[in-house]
């Protein structure tokens, strides 16, 4: 009977407004970045047919597990509570505490791998279109993470209006790219009278899993609008809050997916695999290859304003992790700095460590499939699903085959990490 039980505020009707739609492209804006730029590398090294079965379970994964993580921090009694507080108040401080560390590995690591995704755009950028010769990779990568940095060292708010105003140029373009790329599709490239085995068409969407979790991923920006949705619309708050996901879900799943199948279609398998030997974006990679000025000029555009806009609510959401983890495991480093020489100390940290990474380039797919999607698959997939079973406030969630999809993918997510390091 329990598992029947819904709220009113759940079953009412909510309209779609204005500023839901600004939050769905909010929430489409954190999601489009690097993995968006490398997932048809790896979506489409093995052909064409796997992408159907991905394109069918990329959309369900998205909307449930955000939908599943939006529920459970507005489950919380503590109406200003964070993701980090709602698992204190729900499992205690340890569980916070480990909570708050898997968070921050699951960010951290984008960030990270968009200082070095920017670093190596820029470079093949003004080698290949500019003619120029490369900078030293230790100075280029200097610049370009202190520019991404300074940004948010000005501010948050010059943060958000940064990233509104470069959400619509680049959900314009990522279209304009994927349509233009249309007659440059080759069917047989993709061999289409070759269908691959059962067994090896599942084992290439068991492996490409957690690139899909990766590419799709806007969890960093979901605590901030269920609270918002709170502050707003009160009791209606999860039901604004699923439209809000749904519709962002809706949208990545339309514009990523033909922009994947365009780019896949638009280059051999053999041409896919050099671009993960380049270490480069797709788009930079067509760039390289394609002889019309559009695609050697836009390609770049593309990569860089998808991996600048990406990168901001990253780094605010890591750094904010790595502040709550010392806040709450050693308080006394605070207190002997003091706030400003510790928020000087975790600028620092970030800048040091992006810029090293960006210099040793390290592959960018390996960087998300071992570090990247393992921690975010923990926290989005699997976190809330056992909420549901454990927390009395979530209990009118349980019941739902949807919750059994959802763990599934979080533990295949997680499984395919481990079977790829062995």
């Amino acid at each position: 009977m329990q598992n029947n039980i819904a709220t009113a505020a759940d079953k009412k009707s909510v309209g779609f407004t204005k500023q839901d739609l600004t939050w769905s492209l909010s929430m489409f804006g954190t999601a489009v970045g690097a993995g968006v730029l490398f997932l048809p590398i790896r979506a489409g090294l093995e052909g064409f047919w796997p992408l159907i079965l991905i394109a069918a379970l990329v959309g369900p994964m998205t909307y449930l597990s955000h939908r599943a993580l939006a529920r459970f921090v507005l489950s919380s009694d503590n109406k200003k509570g964070d993701l980090a507080d709602v698992v204190v108040e729900h499992f205690g401080k340890n569980a916070g505490v480990l909570i708050s560390f898997l968070y921050f590995f699951a960010i951290y690591p984008i960030v990270l791998i968009y200082g070095n995704a920017i670093t190596t755009t820029v470079d093949s950028f003004m080698v290949n279109q500019l003619g120029m010769e490369s900078l030293p990779r230790w100075i280029l990568s200097g610049i370009l993470v202190g520019a991404m940095m300074s940004v948010m060292i000005m501010g948050q708010k010059l943060m958000l209006r940064a990233t509104e105003m470069l959400v619509y140029p680049l959900v314009a373009i990522l279209l304009g790219m994927s349509l233009y790329l249309v007659p440059q599709w080759s069917f047989e490239a993709m061999s289409f009278d070759k269908m691959p085995s059962i067994g090896n068409m599942l084992m290439v969407v068991y492996l490409t899993i957690p690139m899909l979790i990766f590419s799709f991923n806007h969890s960093p920006a979901v605590s901030t609008m269920a609270q918002a949705q709170r502050d707003a619309h009160g009791d209606n708050a999860v039901a604004k809050s699923d439209l809000i996901l749904k519709n962002a879900s809706f949208m990545l799943l339309g514009f990523v997916m033909l922009f994947v199948f365009s780019c896949v279609l638009a280059l051999s398998p053999e041409q896919l695999a050099e671009a993960k030997e380049q270490n480069l974006s797709i788009l930079s990679y067509l760039a390289n290859v394609s002889d019309q000025p559009i695609i050697a000029y836009m390609g770049p555009l593309v990569a860089f304003l998808a991996i600048f806009s990406s990168f901001f609510g990253h780094y605010l959401g890591a750094k904010e992790g790595l502040a709550g983890i010392v806040r709450k495991g050693a308080p006394q480093v605070i207190e002997a700095t003091g706030e400003k020489n510790f928020d000087k100390a975790l600028v620092a940290f970030f800048f040091f460590t992006t810029w090293g990474v960006a210099v040793i380039n390290p592959s960018v797919l390996g960087m998300i499939e071992s570090l990247g999607a393992p921690f975010i698959a923990a926290i989005l997939f699997l976190m809330p699903m056992y909420a549901i079973k454990k927390v009395p406030a979530m209990k009118k969630y349980d019941g739902k085959l949807s919750n059994i999809f959802v763990a599934v993918m979080g533990v295949v997510a997680i499984s395919s990490i481990v079977n790829g390091l062995i």
